[in-house]
């Protein structure tokens, strides 16, 4: 255990900057935003020197804080950081600073631009919550804990979308926010029933006491010596309430339905923060949870999971082609790529794993790339539809060419950060699900054709009328787009520094579970399923 602690100065800290924020007084709307880019700020400071003071060859759980929480249900507040859960951590402390910067005057939008009352203040402070949750949700190894904070950051995000969304008729943010919420909730009403099911199995066979545990380590030993006596059914069940939570939040198909009306009303930095944030606690959690915590029904589903992935990865490319308006078009190639990072997790290989969390950290850098200028552009314009662009580059070379470059990475172009994650993520489940990896490279060439045709409709071409009035980037956008351009350059042709965290943890889930790379040079034996044996 760690003397100072740095977990709970990680998440508390982001809480403590809304309190803040709330009680600014009304007429200090400048000073609000200042202050929660400020904290953001701090925070991202902060978890840079979480990074630096980490070791990667160290114990897989590290700045371990324990503490009882309710002692009666064997419950406490127990913190630690392993590899996967640090970057995840580091994208998301990096995009909020720049999320609140890209939306420094959604307010004047959403609000009308009413000289009173406390939008920024409410916006920014609900920014700021859904940060500290996701935050906590990545380093929490406490079960009850992790659930808690899964389901709280429902809430602030909800009003993101239904109260400050973008949508021109307050009726569709409201519809799409309450179809968010409704989704979750269920998901993590279901996810429920399992952890009251672990608990009941842990007080029955003795494990952490009398009172049981919701330890996470815990739980994960007993489940792998053979000492978490329930029956093979039992656990199937108890994994798959876990697993419909994620593949809600993640999303995976056919649960994802709640994502494009979600992304689309909400305004592009909630969007964002949504899409890649609070989404990948969906990922994180079948990766941590699902498969540590039940690794034989892991392995009894994962042909399941894969070929729902699949279905996912060609299915939100398809329909990505067929999109109209942009800012939904970006959001059905995140069903496409969340595709991608689950065939990765359940390939259960080391490259296959440690694809899809690089993968979480590339999407989340792409998507906010190619939304926020996406974003940018239709404020200028007025107007999602496609058909209503042509010409851009002309008129603003330096949006078209940032747009350009995010759209390349989202389809995966060698040299581009989601690339390299894409490649490991084929590689990995190649060596196990053979038809599986060559299904899921049509979805390469779907990508060039989704980005491609979208950016030549858009941005070449004669000026349309009403685009000869578009200016470029300004000073503020450029501060928030050139680091995420940045990132998918270095990332590109560098993703060590971000393995060098994922490569040891992945190695302790899979040796957790009991997992192995298939032996190079094995012959594949391919089942009807595409399984390799």
């Amino acid at each position: 255990m760690t003397a100072y602690p740095w977990l709970t100065t990680l998440w508390l800290a982001p809480v403590l900057g809304a309190a803040v924020v709330l009680a600014l007084p009304a007429r200090r709307r400048t000073t609000a935003r200042v202050l929660g880019l400020g904290v953001a700020v701090a925070v991202l400071a902060f978890a840079v020197v979480l990074a630096v003071r980490f070791d990667p060859g160290g114990a897989p759980y590290q700045f371990v804080e324990s503490h009882t929480w309710i002692p009666a249900f064997g419950a406490g507040y127990t913190l630690g950081l392993d590899g996967i859960a640090l970057v995840l951590v580091l994208l998301t402390v990096a995009l909020v600073p720049l999320l609140i910067l890209a939306g420094w005057h959604d307010d004047r939008e959403i609000s009308g631009a009413a000289p009173e009352g406390r939008v920024v203040h409410t916006y920014v402070a609900l920014t700021l919550l859904v940060e500290a949750m996701v935050l906590i949700s990545f380093v929490a190894l406490d079960i009850l804990l992790f659930y808690v904070f899964f389901e709280a950051m429902l809430v602030p995000m909800y009003f993101l979308i239904g109260g400050f969304g973008a949508g021109r008729q307050r009726g569709q943010r409201s519809r799409a926010a309450v179809k968010f919420l409704l989704y979750n909730l269920f998901g993590g009403l279901i996810m429920l029933a399992a952890v009251i099911g672990i608990y009941v199995i842990t007080v029955r066979d003795g494990i952490g006491g009398a009172s049981g545990s919701f330890d996470f380590r815990t739980v994960v030993a007993a489940a792998n010596s053979g000492h978490l006596g329930a029956t093979p059914g039992v656990l199937n069940a108890l994994f798959l309430g876990f697993m419909f939570a994620f593949a809600v939040k993640a999303p995976l198909w056919p649960l994802h339905t709640w994502l494009p009306d979600a992304a689309v009303a909400a305004t592009p930095s909630s969007a964002v923060l949504m899409m890649a944030v609070v989404d990948k606690v969906g990922t994180f959690g079948m990766l941590r949870y699902c498969l540590m915590l039940f690794p034989d029904a892991s392995k009894t589903y994962a042909p399941l999971v894969v070929t729902l992935a699949l279905v996912g990865i060609v299915y939100g490319a398809i329909l990505a082609i067929g999109q109209t308006d942009v800012m939904r078009l970006i959001a059905y190639t995140s069903i496409s790529h969340f595709g991608f990072i689950i065939l990765g997790i359940f390939a259960m290989t080391s490259q296959g794993q440690a694809g899809a969390t690089l993968y979480m950290v590339n999407h989340g850098i792409s998507t906010a790339a190619l939304f926020l200028v996406a974003g940018f552009l239709v404020s200028r314009r007025g107007t999602r539809l496609i058909a209503d662009f042509g010409g851009v580059q002309k008129v603003a070379p330096v949006m078209a060419g940032a747009f350009f470059i995010a759209g390349l990475a989202t389809l995966s172009l060698p040299g581009l950060a989601p690339f390299v994650s894409e490649f490991l993520v084929l590689v990995g489940t190649f060596t196990r699900y053979g038809l599986a990896a060559v299904i899921a490279t049509s979805a390469l060439v779907l990508a060039a054709l989704y980005v491609l045709w979208m950016y030549q409709r858009m941005m070449t071409g004669p000026v349309k009328e009403g685009n000869e009035r578009l200016y470029d980037l300004v000073p503020r956008e450029l501060a928030v787009v050139a680091p995420l351009i940045v990132a998918l350059l270095f990332l590109g042709v560098y993703p060590k520094p971000v393995l060098d965290f994922v490569n040891p943890a992945v190695a302790h889930t899979l040796t957790t579970i009991g997992e192995h790379d298939p032996a190079p040079g094995t012959p594949a034996r391919v089942d009807a399923g595409g399984a390799t044996k």
